[in-house]
């Protein structure tokens, strides 16, 4: 059984850190961190510790649905400093978690096509 919300977000931030994934501001008591999932529930993506980031309110929101590597490239042309290999990290694991547990119809057609469009944008990603 997968731990609750608040649990996943506490896992998360100790897993990558004190600062949002996609503009690297640090995470803290005057910028709270969120659950960002990667691959986003609209297109299928788990509520699993495997598939979030911690994540700061502004990116959360104004990313919206769109795809991992359509917001990487967003958050560059606004130079932030994404952490592309956190990314390519929780793509990885969230890809060999669906392969233990199954499932997620939705999610692994998205996911595999980030992991790809990651993987020729930037040679350490592969």
């Amino acid at each position: 059984m997968q731990p609750g919300r608040s649990q996943r977000l506490t896992a998360a931030h100790a897993r990558d850190g004190a600062s949002c994934v996609w503009c690297a501001r640090p995470l803290d008591t005057r910028v709270p961190a969120t659950t960002d999932h990667v691959i986003p529930k609209v297109k299928g993506g788990p509520s699993w510790l495997e598939n979030e980031v911690a994540a700061c309110r502004r990116c959360n929101g104004e990313r919206g649905h769109r795809g991992v590597v359509d917001w990487l490239e967003e958050c560059e042309r606004r130079g932030w400093s994404p952490d592309v290999d956190r990314l390519v990290r929780v793509l990885d694991a969230l890809a060999a978690a669906i392969d233990v547990r199954g499932g997620q119809r939705r999610a692994r057609p998205h996911l595999d096509a980030q992991r790809r469009r990651l993987a020729k944008r930037s040679p350490s990603a592969a």
